[in-house]
């Protein structure tokens, strides 16, 4: 019996519910058998309707029917296990609908584990093993479980794709060569494979050593950071040290002009009251001597009077009041006048300073640096517009200064402006507040006339003839100038003739640290006027320069 027991397809004593061997086995009325708890979660899940079902032939029971387990079956199962019926794979052995399923299963299909690209089948462990075994299997090619094994069928021959076509670059069956790729240029698959695995070859030793680089490149940028941040680190630490040192001589000296300015008063005061106490005893010692005399002018006695009269009528040495100098009432206003002038020279100086140690920073060598391009488009650069203003200090008196200091017009007539050391005296000249580095955009609109859009050191003379201090006419300014029919590029009074079309904005665009310096003309496109390459040395200031044409303008544009 036992021998007849291993015979059993595994499907007669299995559950169709939970494919597995049957566990507490019972049979119901119309025959079929199930596990236990599994007919029994089956009927609980159609109490509702009050009519149960079987899962196989649909025969449905009223009531419920009494489930008894079936000993006998209970007992085959039982035997069977002992003599090799294994129990059915676990759920993960099973092919879900991502993976390629077993083409020899029947039932629930097992994973496949390999696939053959000569039977085009696949094959899970079990029905996989005769292409280990038996000779001829042996030589078929076993590759990781595909779906796609019938793309190697031809849809023309139904045979399958052994070549390929170079000419085409496609897989061919041996039947293609006859008809659609007659006369073309055809190899086996192998050896094709063959040689696109050595170009593969070649491409990822390419890839290989490209990923050496930039591993090497990325290890560089590793090291640029570190050593950015300890410089940066080590830069801050001593800016501190220094910072700390000045504001610590500032409170000395402000410690030492305070003490001074006690020191002398005190001194000044203790003067003052020793001889306001002189004068009061004097005073004290005058109106006893002027309440004697006042007594002594009573004397009846005439002969009396003329003894005592020479004695009484000496007065004491009286201090000298001519050397009392009362001066206006400014005392210590000198002082605070010098400390004022100080703290203006300082200001000077730190603003200069200032601009030395700002344009120290964003001259940074950073490894990176000179591996931008210059933007291609004006949206790219718009990316580093800045909003510049007019400094009203150094404008031409003429020039009339509007719109928030970024519009300027030359007048006929003198504007009121104070003296100040930056004004330019000899030409018709503005410059920026805002000092430029680093990468910038701006835009010039122009009318009326003659301008030219210049850049400029701070340095740059204001005053003397134009080779001084006219914008291009010398090695501290480079300047656009924009005629209504032509544009002429000047650099130390050289003047370079320029080409592109007439505008009345032009763009300019700045790399400082790479020593760009680029004039556009913008309308709907824009268009290279003249480029410079160069090496700036300080700052540059944005520069507007008029020639003697009232009513021209000029404006710095608000970019968008």
């Amino acid at each position: 019996m036992a021998q007849k027991g291993a015979q059993l397809d595994r499907e007669t004593i299995s559950c169709s519910i939970c494919l597995d061997l049957l566990k507490d086995p019972v049979t119901i009325p119309c025959g079929h058998s199930y596990c236990m708890n599994c007919i029994h979660n089956f009927w609980d899940g159609e109490g509702e309707k009050r009519i149960y079902s079987c899962p196989q032939c649909r025969q449905t029971f009223t009531p419920r029917p009494v489930l008894v387990k079936s000993t006998m079956l209970a007992a085959l199962v039982e035997e069977l296990k002992k003599n090799g019926l294994q129990a059915a794979p676990d759920d993960h052995c099973y092919a879900g609908p991502e993976d390629v399923a077993c083409d020899f299963c029947t039932g629930r299909k097992l994973k496949a584990l390999k696939s053959c690209l000569v039977c085009l089948v696949s094959y899970c462990e079990k029905h996989l093993q005769p292409h280990y075994d038996v000779a001829p299997l042996k030589k078929h090619k076993l590759v990781e479980p595909s779906k796609k094994l019938q793309e190697n069928i031809c849809s023309r021959h139904d045979e399958v794709m052994k070549m390929f076509c170079r000419t085409d670059q496609q897989c061919i069956c041996y039947l293609c060569p006859v008809d659609e790729h007659k006369g073309h240029d055809t190899v086996s698959a192998a050896a094709e494979r063959t040689e696109r695995q050595r170009e593969l070859e070649v491409s990822r030793q390419n890839i290989q050593q490209r990923i050496q680089d930039r591993e090497k490149d990325v290890k560089e940028l590793q090291q640029e950071v570190e050593a950015i941040n300890g410089s940066a680190d080590k830069a801050v630490e001593d800016s501190e040290v220094i910072f700390t040192e000045l504001i610590r001589l500032m409170e000395k000296r402000r410690s030492d002009v305070k003490q001074q300015v006690r020191s002398q008063q005190e001194t000044e005061v203790s003067r003052v009251k020793d001889l306001q106490e002189k004068l009061e005893q004097e005073i004290t010692e005058l109106k006893k001597k002027d309440a004697e005399l006042k007594k002594f002018s009573h004397t009846e006695d005439h002969n009396q009077f003329l003894q005592n009269y020479t004695s009484l009528s000496r007065l004491s040495e009286s201090t000298d009041s001519s050397s009392i100098n009362i001066r206006p009432l400014r005392y210590f206003e000198d002082v605070t006048a010098a400390v004022s002038e100080l703290r203006d020279k300082l200001q000077d100086v730190l603003r200069d300073q200032w601009t030395n140690i700002s344009l120290t920073v964003t001259e940074v060598d950073v490894l990176l640096s000179s591996s931008q391009p210059e933007p291609k488009t004006r949206a790219g650069f718009l990316k580093y517009s800045r909003e510049l203003t007019l400094d009203p200090n150094t404008a031409y008196t003429q020039l009339l200064l509007s719109e928030g200091n970024r519009k300027v017009t030359l007048m006929s007539q003198q504007q009121s402006y104070s003296s100040h050391p930056d004004r330019f005296t000899s030409c018709y000249q503005v410059l920026s507040k805002e000092c430029l580095t680093g990468r910038c955009y701006w835009e010039v609109e122009w009318r009326g006339g003659r301008v030219i859009v210049a850049v400029a050191y701070k340095n740059i003379s204001r005053s003397g003839d134009s080779n001084e201090c006219g914008f291009g006419h010398n090695d501290k300014s480079w300047a656009l100038d924009c005629n209504q029919n032509s544009y002429t590029f000047w650099f130390n009074n050289v003047q370079t003739p320029v080409s592109g079309p007439q505008s009345s904005r032009v763009g300019v665009y700045l790399d400082h640290s790479a020593g760009i310096l680029s004039f556009y003309s913008v309308s709907k496109t824009m268009t290279l006027l003249h480029r410079v390459q160069t090496k700036f040395t300080q700052p540059l200031y944005a520069g507007l320069w008029f020639y003697c044409s009232y009513g021209v303008t000029a404006e710095l544009c608000k970019l968008k």
